[in-house]
């Protein structure tokens, strides 16, 4: 039988779900249907669209167990991260968006507040909602109002240091405020660090991996969900209590523990939350789940449990449907190594995030030479100007909007130091489909005020590998590399070479100089062929290095009548804005406009249809540049672009 098969004759009790009161009438057998009738569904719908698979199939029956205790939206569910918030979706009366997931018009892959009344948080990042339910418990507190706080966070959040700072505050204020840590030993990948050995120490029990294993054992007797088999659990899990528990380490910081318990027995959770809101302060509560539970073709991915395919998959053997392509990350981690081959000085540092930005390939080379710390960026910047101060070369790849919650250890950590350290930024720009807390458009302008640091933007794949290698080359001072996702575009060669800066098209006349960043060199070359019909002549650079700016761009500009400047970050501080400052200063006043992302919270769509609304399509610009071009020759010339049309003549 087909999942969909599955979905369309088992669906009687999720099709009267319209929210959390639905859930509270059910009884335990009624929630074990339920359970398995949530898997079917999410799995039919996420195989479609892409989007987070394992980190939802573990949290099901721990999700319900919630909605069931709590009375949400008055009690405040908060998710870290929020990409296992699929089944809170589905429970609060979502389950028709799910047919466009992701997608233009559909539900957010992560909690979103115009969405529901019970989405709270909405920004992805990992390790903060314990920071927001501190300051939750405290207001309520502070109010005389009697509302539970409770916080979902995993046990790959915990790697974070702000979990830690939380809950120290926490246990401090004393206010009523429920932790549930969902214990999979996974964030993208196994979870690293210290507190995950202490916590693989229930997961390595021999009772309760025998629990586990009978609950697997019996699941795989269906192609995909089987049914959940209550009695069983109930029969083999009489003494999960005394298994071993890492509960001193949190009583020593003054908040009480419950658990372990198994976070794929209902009732047992419920147990476990109900003693927790009861107690009137802090407690944590310690589920112990598995990531991609209940499908086989996620439970038989050691990588990341099918953590979050990128596009359609198919529901048999868990691959994606579309062709495999050569991706930014694929050349990137490929050249990394073949650095890596010829410098014994160059290693990898990445937070929990190895697969997703290419260090694995790095790592299954010389896994001596790869440190995975955990979600915990600004630790893997100043591990790296350690490094870096012990005579290697760290690699430090990131996510570009993960790279945002490490500014300060970038700039004094590392710049101030003059140390050589490479930050790689994987999604650069906008990304689509995951949303505004994970677009990668600040970094140009964030980081671009950084002392002595340089930015690359790669237009292809062998820009990539020239200026990763130009990168690690640096030996006074950080340097970072950042590039888009998806497929890389075929190679453009650039017709010569000033300075840094490639020119990728002349023409006969001088009207445009038109600055293409970073990937949309290819942009570039469209819109000069669209103006040229227009009868005015556009040059086409890609600076590569954007920061700081080439003082060969700048004389470049000289020689146009107009400087145009696109790129994929947002406009404010921009290289747009950081190459009109350096013209200013060197008394060039040729005038520059600057497209690129305004500054906002844009939503979820594909890049293509979000690249559109804003106005950086070919035609779009193409459009702009003739507009403001074609004004120019109204204008009166003044004279000193006269005399710098002589000088050039």
């Amino acid at each position: 039988m087909s999942v969909e098969e599955g979905t369309a004759n088992h669906g009687r009790l999720l099709g009267s779900v319209r929210g959390p009161q639905d859930v509270k009438r059910m009884t335990a057998e009624q929630l074990d249907i339920l359970a398995a009738e949530i898997r079917d569904f999410l799995i039919a719908k996420v195989s479609r669209t892409g989007g987070h698979v394992g980190p939802n199939l573990g949290v099901v029956e721990l999700t319900l167990a919630m909605h069931r205790v709590f009375d949400s939206p008055r009690d405040r569910l908060l998710f870290d991260t929020g990409h296992q918030a699929y089944v809170h979706k589905i429970i609060t009366g979502r389950q028709e968006g799910f047919d466009k997931l992701r997608q233009r018009g559909g539900l957010s892959g992560y909690p979103n507040q115009a969405e529901s009344e019970h989405d709270l948080v909405e920004n992805s990042h990992a390790s903060t909602a314990l920071s927001y339910a501190d300051g939750l418990a405290k207001a309520y507190a502070l109010r005389g109002e009697k509302r539970a706080v409770v916080a979902v966070v995993g046990d790959g959040a915990l790697t974070g240091g702000m979990c830690w700072e939380a809950l120290n505050n926490i246990a401090t204020a004393g206010n009523p405020l429920v932790i549930v840590v969902n214990d999979n030993g996974r964030s993208y990948s196994p979870t690293i660090g210290g507190l995950a050995d202490h916590l693989s120490s229930l997961r390595l029990n021999p009772g309760y991996e025998k629990v586990l294993d009978t609950v697997k054992d019996a699941l795989g007797n269906t192609p995909f969900v089987g049914k959940p088999m209550y009695e069983v659990l109930h029969a083999v899990k009489k003494g999960i209590k005394d298994a071993v528990a890492p509960q001193a380490m949190f009583e020593d910081l003054g908040i009480k523990y419950v658990g372990p318990v198994d976070g794929h027995d209902v009732p047992a959770v419920e147990t476990a939350l109900r003693a927790a809101k009861n107690f009137g302060g802090p407690v944590i509560v310690h589920a112990v789940t598995r990531k991609g539970y209940g499908y086989r073709a996620a439970e038989e991915d050691e990588a990341d449990r099918l953590h979050g395919p990128g596009g359609a998959f198919d529901i048999e053997t868990g691959k994606l449907l579309a062709a495999p392509s050569v991706k930014w990350t694929h050349v990137f981690a490929d050249e990394l190594v073949t650095i890596a081959d010829e410098r014994p000085d160059v290693v990898g540092i990445t937070a929990a995030m190895a697969e997703p930005t290419g260090i694995a390939t790095l790592a299954r080379k010389y896994p001596e030479r790869v440190y995975d710390v955990g979600i915990a960026e600004q630790h893997a910047a100043t591990s790296a100007a350690g490094l870096a101060m012990g005579g290697l070369h760290p690699v430090v790849a990131v996510y570009a909007t993960f790279l945002n919650r490490a500014f300060d250890q970038v700039l004094l950590d590392v710049a101030m130091h003059r140390l050589p350290v490479t930050f790689v930024l994987d999604r650069a720009g906008i990304t689509g489909p995951d949303g505004p807390s994970h677009y990668g458009i600040w970094d140009m302008s964030v980081f671009g005020v950084v002392p002595g640091l340089r930015i690359a933007a790669p237009r292809d794949s062998a820009t990539l590998r020239e200026e990763l290698r130009e990168a690690v080359a640096v030996d006074d001072g950080p340097t970072i590399l950042r590039f888009p996702t998806g497929t890389v575009a075929a190679d453009l060669p650039a017709l010569r070479r000033v300075g840094p800066v490639d020119v990728l098209a002349e023409s006969a006349r001088t009207d445009v100089l038109l600055v293409a960043v970073g990937s949309f060199a290819g942009l570039g070359m469209e819109v000069a062929t669209r103006v040229a019909e227009q009868g005015y002549g556009v040059t086409v650079v890609d600076p590569r290095w954007v920061r700081p700016v080439p003082a060969e761009l700048v004389e470049l500009a000289a020689g146009h009548r107009l400087v145009v400047t696109v790129e994929d970050g947002v406009r404010v501080g921009g290289v747009g804005s950081a190459l009109a400052q350096a013209m200013r200063d060197a008394d060039v006043r040729v005038p520059v406009k600057d497209l690129g992302v305004p500054a906002g919270w844009h939503p979820h769509g594909t890049r293509a249809q979000i690249l559109a609304d804003l106005g950086l399509t070919a035609q779009d610009v193409a459009r702009d540049v003739t507009g403001w071009i074609s004004g120019l020759d109204a204008q009166p010339v003044e004279p000193h672009q006269a005399d710098q049309a002589a000088a050039k003549n």
